[in-house]
């Protein structure tokens, strides 16, 4: 049985596109293979100092720390720690890279498949450390990733695709994948003279996102067409054209045939 170990960065996904991760949504994808979680380390940072002069932060804090741990996770706290330069400028950091780095080392020959939730190119070293030690290292982030992270490591996801993983603060109740719901994905043809083009996004959590053809009946992805009057204002045909762009749409059925169509679609992710 596959043994697996997921470690969050947590401040780096939070300031990364990432706020408002749902962990027990983080927590079904890294099991998605039936595997074994041996280890949910989530590295979070507490302000002390704050806390002292600010008792709602405080309780805040307290309150979201103990529901992360209602989903099984270890949470490592990291202290916030002040700098001030010689102009006189504070500056704050928590920085957990290398608590998190010495514990998935140690980890390591007790687990199979390792998910790292990071975006942050210091880990590129490690990475390659826990491959050569046997395990397959897996990534996931949203926006200002790595490159060379992104390479290195055995697969990588954009978390934005992950359903559900994010919530749509304008869809409480959404039901990702039915009919009406939200949902985000990417553009994988566009036909500029034609002003047409077809999306593709996750339907459900799967072992079998590697069959990324809509058209296998394996594949959890779905395709969508979509019409060029539906895009947003700032969305781009060589936008749409980048496999990399990520976009946030509205499921409609077609009144054509038993397919699906995307309304009212809005840019979430391009890259840079």
């Amino acid at each position: 049985m596959l043994k697996v170990g997921v470690f969050v960065d947590a401040e780096n996904i939070k300031f990364n596109g990432g706020y408002q991760l749902r962990y027990d949504i983080l927590r079904r994808f890294a099991a998605r293979a039936n595997g074994t979680l041996l280890r949910l380390n989530t590295y979070l940072a507490f302000d002390q100092e704050r806390a002292r002069d600010d008792p709602e932060y405080a309780k805040k804090s307290y309150i979201y720390q103990q529901m992360v741990r209602d989903y099984g996770w270890k949470i490592i706290v990291k202290n916030v720690k002040r700098y001030t330069d010689e102009e006189g400028n504070i500056t704050t950091k928590a920085n957990a890279d290398l608590d998190l780095a010495v514990d998935a080392m140690l980890q390591a020959e007790n687990l199979d498949l390792i998910l790292l939730v990071t975006g942050d190119g210091d880990f590129l070293q490690v990475v390659t450390a826990l491959q050569n030690r046997g395990c397959r290292v897996e990534l996931l982030g949203f926006q200002n990733v790595s490159k060379q992270l992104q390479r290195q490591v055995d697969a990588f996801y954009r978390g934005y695709l992950i359903p559900d993983l994010l919530p749509f603060p304008h869809e409480p109740r959404n039901e990702w994948g039915k009919t009406g719901s939200c949902v985000r994905g990417v553009c994988t043809k566009w036909f500029p003279d034609k002003g047409y083009g077809f999306l593709r996004f996750i339907r459900d959590v799967s072992p079998n996102l590697w069959i990324t053809d809509p058209r296998d009946p394996e594949s959890p992805y779905e395709s969508v067409f979509c019409h060029i009057n539906e895009l947003a204002e700032e969305l781009t045909p060589e936008m749409m054209m980048n496999r990399e762009t990520v976009v946030e749409f509205h499921l409609k059925e077609s009144d054509v045939d038993d397919g699906l169509i995307a309304t009212n679609v809005r840019l979430v992710y391009a890259p840079t």
